[in-house]
């Protein structure tokens, strides 16, 4: 149970769960996107908890979409969920230059387009540069049906910066989709106070400190999501001209 929530980012277990849509066949499935790190982290909790996420998204009928890599969490992650639920529950989207790096040394394949294998990973699609990638992430995302929203498990500075860019077009008004972070061993524990910091300091209002929200494994984090309540804190703008 989430025990150490602090007061400024709420648990799955202090939010109210909206009424469930009624069977559609037509309705839009669920999608997910997961930041988290190209490395397999020192503690073997990290890639445990990729693969406990798979799981989750396995039993719930959840598509994957992420960063398209083929090494450390994300690769854990993406390998684990299709040999569960099959290549098409998982997209990846990938920048050249990195795919490019990633597989730097291996043998066979020369195209970019070519080199992971979708038995394995599912789906790539390889674009030019990083803002292309995020972009297409956040699309999938929010096009997607009820319990769509974002994960953040462990990662480094490109994992931050991907959280934190979804945090800030939620609180813009871009998007009302759920963000969560999947706090492995307190991991993202120095963010959370940081967040608390900043709400008692001025810079983060209270009601938007939960736009941001702690699980502390798989099963709560697709229950954050489904159960997610969009901050009314959040500026009234119009981007429907952008």
């Amino acid at each position: 149970m989430a025990s150490n929530i602090p007061p400024s980012l709420p648990s799955s277990n202090s939010i109210s769960r909206p009424s469930s849509p009624a069977n559609d066949p037509s309705a839009k499935g669920t999608i997910v996107c997961v930041f988290c790190g190209s490395s397999p982290g020192t503690s073997p909790a990290h890639l445990a908890a990729a693969r406990s996420l798979a799981h989750a998204l396995h039993s719930n009928s959840i598509s994957l979409v992420y960063g398209g890599g083929t090494v450390g969490i994300m690769g854990e992650l993406a390998r684990t969920l299709v040999s569960l639920s099959g290549p098409d529950s998982v997209h990846g989207i990938i920048p050249e230059a990195l795919i490019k790096f990633e597989q730097e040394g291996r043998e066979g394949k020369t195209d970019a387009k070519d080199m992971i294998d979708e038995a394995i990973f599912g789906r790539t699609t390889v674009v030019a540069d990083m803002h292309t990638r995020k972009r297409l992430m956040a699309k999938k995302v929010m096009e997607g049906g009820p319990g769509s929203g974002f994960v953040a498990l462990s990662g480094g500075f490109g994992t931050l910066e991907e959280l934190m860019e979804m945090v800030t077009w939620n609180q813009l008004g871009i998007h009302g989709c759920g963000i969560v972070v999947f706090n492995v061993d307190g991991y993202y524990d120095g963010l959370i106070t940081w967040i608390r910091t900043a709400v008692s300091s001025g810079f983060i209002s209270g009601g938007n400190a939960g736009i941001l929200v702690e699980a502390l494994s798989a099963e709560e984090c697709v229950k954050c999501l489904q159960e997610y309540i969009v901050s009314e804190d959040r500026m009234k703008l119009d981007w429907s001209q952008n």
